[in-house]
């Protein structure tokens, strides 16, 4: 059930970035192409997930959420490139993109988390 739900969250992430590119960052050098890489690549590993349970394309999936989060936190500190944001502009979709990709890797990294803080049996 986590990955079915990790796919539409996956895949609306990428539709998110999909949007952005086509609405105007495509004009912007290396943030254009990354964000149409990023939504390319969130398509094809959602279409996967939903036939297959395999743990490269969990991996895949995490790291493509992960990603994403951190180009967000880089385009707001240090910039990428010359290209800079404030806050979560553009509003909403900075926002929803955001709880999207941290709901990704959080659905992704729960069974791992649990596994390791579950105490031992004897």
């Amino acid at each position: 059930m986590t990955r079915y739900v990790c796919a539409v969250l996956l895949a609306a992430a990428g539709f998110v970035h999909a949007d952005l590119y086509l609405h105007g960052y495509r004009a912007i050098p290396l943030v254009g192409p990354a964000f149409l890489l990023q939504a390319s690549g969130s398509f094809a590993i959602a279409v996967l997930l939903l036939v297959s349970n395999v743990l490269i394309l969990r991996l895949a999936a995490a790291g493509l959420a992960a990603g994403a989060l951190a180009g967000f936190v880089l385009s707001r500190t240090v910039g990428i490139g010359t290209f800079v944001e404030r806050g979560f502009d553009p509003a909403p979709q900075a926002l929803i993109s955001v709880l999207l990709e941290v709901a990704v890797v959080v659905l992704l990294a729960a069974p791992w988390l649990v596994g390791r803080l579950r105490p031992a049996r004897a």
